[in-house]
């Protein structure tokens, strides 16, 4: 689909025409729609780069036109990784900016929101300095929900005797792999944007490419400290579950053999032989009691050391 958007003095108004200044957001175009970019003077190379899964992020520059690909966060709660990262082209073209992606972000839906009270959709480079800038603080709040996550799954961790947990964690673990990857190819396309002086048009866009560089390099550290604790995490649960479930085979072990204590005795005194004691009034309550007090001696044993 496509939309369009244009500043004006109301604020972020929603076009149905093409007009000059103006900011074409296309997430998961059609057919048709693509052919409407292209008749707009985007190439289908272009096109094509930005809805492809695998594309890094870069930097491509000519007289008429600056491509940025950029790879951007996104949330999908039903896939088996459940955050990912997808390129988003960006297509500064004459007086229009157009941005194409294969998901519907939610850096979009901020920027038409009016998040920012400095964006104009005229100012095409500073339009994309914003799309950096939500997209560094895009992967800073996902990274928070995936130490919550993890946090979660910790205190299920405890006392768990399965894999499902484990495989929780590696789950996550995939996720920062991804989010590392893309916050690095960023950074060197950022950096080279920097030394091209793309952005120096105006002193505040200058100081907003700073602060895209810090939030940026912020969601690096902040994936690589995750991703250690996440590994080391990983290494101490799995010895925890393996303990636990030593100390269930332990428990099983001795319950075992304390239940046997009165079928041995029985077993002996079912003999079709001459017995001591057989003859006497009490005889039965003799073999109970021996059954009864091999049973509490070995309970006591066990729990002594620990079994139960």
């Amino acid at each position: 689909m496509l939309h369009i958007y244009k500043t004006t003095e109301a604020g972020l108004e929603k076009l149905e025409t093409m007009v000059n200044g103006a900011w074409v957001n296309a997430v998961d175009p059609t057919p048709e729609e693509i052919e409407k970019l292209m008749n707009w003077g985007v190439e289908a190379d272009y096109i094509n780069y930005s809805l492809d899964q695998d594309e890094m992020a870069r930097m491509e520059r000519d007289d008429d036109y600056t491509f940025i690909l950029l790879r951007i966060p996104i949330h999908q709660p039903e896939s088996d990784i459940p955050y990912s990262t997808v390129p988003l082209g960006i297509m500064i073209l004459g007086n229009v900016i157009v941005t194409i992606c294969r998901y519907d972000s939610d850096i979009f839906k901020v920027l038409a929101n009016g998040k920012y009270r400095l964006l104009k959709t005229g100012k095409r480079y500073r339009l994309a300095l914003y799309i950096f800038l939500e997209t560094a603080a895009r992967y800073l709040n996902l990274l928070r929900e995936i130490n919550r996550a993890t946090e979660a799954v910790e205190d299920q961790l405890q006392k768990s005797t399965r894999n499902r947990e484990v495989l929780e964690l590696l789950k996550y673990q995939k996720c920062l792999t991804y989010f590392a990857t893309a916050l690095r190819s960023n950074e060197v396309m950022m950096e080279r944007v920097q030394k091209t002086q793309l952005f120096n048009y105006y002193e505040e866009d200058q100081d907003l490419l700073e602060d895209v560089l810090t939030e940026n390099q912020q969601a690096i550290q902040m994936t690589s400290i995750a991703t250690e604790i996440l590994s080391g995490m990983m290494d101490a649960f799995a010895s925890i579950i393996s303990n636990n479930l030593n100390g269930v085979m332990k428990a099983l072990a001795a319950l075992t053999i304390i239940l046997n204590m009165p079928a041995i005795v029985a077993s002996f005194y079912g003999m079709n032989v001459v017995l001591p004691g057989e003859s006497h009034p009490f005889a039965f309550l003799n073999v109970l009691g021996i059954a009864f007090g091999l049973t509490a001696i070995a309970t006591y044993i066990f729990y002594k050391r620990d079994w139960f």
